[in-house]
């Protein structure tokens, strides 16, 4: 089993679009698939909840009160977590984990937060002594403007490598509400937007080869 974690202390920079549609990548490939929800807000439960029964299953896995089991035959496990965790709640989701994805928006106050954030998950002993993997995702980029090039410069000074970008689309939200994935739809939009995804997807399966 691979069990990627997706997190960052700053709110809205996008996590559970991240954890939802990485989870649909997953399933698509025909891989046995669970999304751990963390968050109370239960967003990724919601999103599970209104996922047509006719796409690739994806098992939900309420994991906010307590870290809960893994059913064994699960290949590949996505962890949802939300803002503001202490640093030892995101300790005991490392202690599941293989990967460690970490959204960033391009606004300062994005950069600023990410930047503490990772200092503080570097002082964490299984990041310290490089045994997860840690990967920044550039989200709702806007290409070839300036925020995407100020974005871009303080990626290169976070000191970790670069999963994927993803740019920002009106798609996700359309989705979002009906459960579905990029993965899970066509039309040239969805299209443009998977080869992003598979970047990410790539990241994910390369790191533990």
């Amino acid at each position: 089993m691979i069990a990627v974690l997706v997190t960052n202390t700053k709110g809205g920079c996008g996590k559970t679009t991240i954890a939802t549609n990485l989870a649909a990548a997953f399933a698509a490939s025909r891989l046995t698939t669970a999304l751990a929800n963390v968050d109370r807000q239960r967003s990724a439960m919601q999103w599970l909840a209104a996922r047509p029964s006719r796409l690739p299953a994806i098992r939900g896995l309420d994991w906010r009160k307590d870290i809960g089991e893994v059913p064994d035959d699960v290949q590949r496990l996505v962890i949802d977590a939300p803002a503001g965790l202490r640093l030892r709640q995101v300790d005991q989701l490392l202690t599941e984990a293989d990967v460690v994805l970490v959204p960033v928006q391009a606004s300062a106050f994005d950069v600023d937060s990410t930047r503490r954030f990772l200092d503080r998950l570097g002082e964490l002993k299984p990041v310290r002594k490089q045994r997860k993997g840690v990967f920044l995702v550039a989200n709702r980029v806007r290409p070839r403007t300036r925020a995407s090039r100020r974005l871009d410069q303080a990626l290169a000074e976070l000191g970790h490598p670069v999963a994927a970008r993803l740019a920002d689309r009106a798609l996700y939200a359309e989705l979002a509400a009906t459960g579905l994935g990029v993965f899970d739809v066509g039309g040239s939009v969805a299209v443009e937007a998977r080869r992003e995804w598979l970047d990410l997807v790539h990241a994910v399966e390369d790191s533990l080869a």
